[in-house]
């Protein structure tokens, strides 16, 4: 298992050093922010300062890796791939420079506009998550254009699990209208360990990371699909009654 995972990283890193690079920098700055929360008292709305870049840290890295082991099979865009992941390697570190910054000086980075410099930097990340978006919406129609020869439950766990990625950035966007992620109350409060969703009131930040991390579930239920020995129109009829079931509880949170 070892030796797989290390031969994962290394084929990663030769197919695309600027993204596994990029996680690499968010997973150290991860472990970093650990050891810095355990000797800050501090709090913003009732948590750690360092809670917040440590989940973006994670979930950063995790998703460069995510879209660096995609980004793989569009062998016939280099290019195109070159764009997307200097783009997206660039908006993802300005996001958690960002994030981090606020940390530091005590203040929420999202939905901040107390300052001048509040506000500056709420628009610079706003910013970066729509350029990102960009970039994954051309992934999205680069996969769907292309038809790269991967197994058909897989390819459309890709597709699928894309659709859902950007359907849940736009939720995004929706958050940033209502000024807030709680829904019946201001943020802050009980919520749940770490991830520190509300358990009072409903909270919009429940479906965004279902829908976020729809990028890795559903192209893993592909895979292991592709592997079932179905036919493989059934397996794209199972994929497509996955997506919508995925969908619909998206919709529920």
């Amino acid at each position: 298992m070892k030796d797989q995972a290390i031969r994962a990283l290394r084929q990663l890193y030769q197919s695309n050093p600027v993204l596994a690079i990029t996680g690499w920098f968010h997973w150290i700055l991860a472990g970093v922010l650990m050891l810095a929360a355990q000797v800050d008292s501090r709090t913003i709305l009732g948590i750690n300062p360092w809670i917040k870049p440590i989940k973006f840290s994670i979930s950063i890295a995790i998703y460069v890796w995510t879209l660096a082991w995609y980004l793989r099979y569009l062998s016939g865009r280099r290019r195109a791939v070159g764009i997307i992941s200097w783009g997206v390697a660039g908006c993802m570190t300005a996001e958690i420079v960002g994030i981090t910054l606020q940390s530091a000086r005590g203040v929420p980075s999202h939905f901040n506009i107390a300052t001048p410099l509040d506000a500056a930097l709420f628009s610079v990340m706003g910013a970066m998550i729509g350029i990102n978006t960009v970039m994954l919406i051309w992934v999205c129609v680069l996969f769907f254009v292309d038809h790269p020869d991967l197994p058909a439950a897989y390819l459309q766990g890709v597709r699928f699990g894309l659709l859902l990625f950007l359907l849940a950035s736009f939720e995004g966007v929706f958050m940033v209208i209502h000024g807030s992620h709680t829904v019946g109350a201001a943020d802050g409060g009980a919520g749940l360990p770490f991830v520190n969703w509300s358990r009072q009131h409903g909270d919009l930040r429940v479906a965004h990371f279902a829908g976020m991390h729809a990028l890795q579930a559903l192209p893993l239920a592909g895979y292991w699909m592709g592997r079932s020995g179905r036919p493989e129109a059934a397996q794209v009829s199972y994929m497509a009654g996955l997506f919508f079931l995925y969908l619909a509880g998206m919709a529920l949170l």
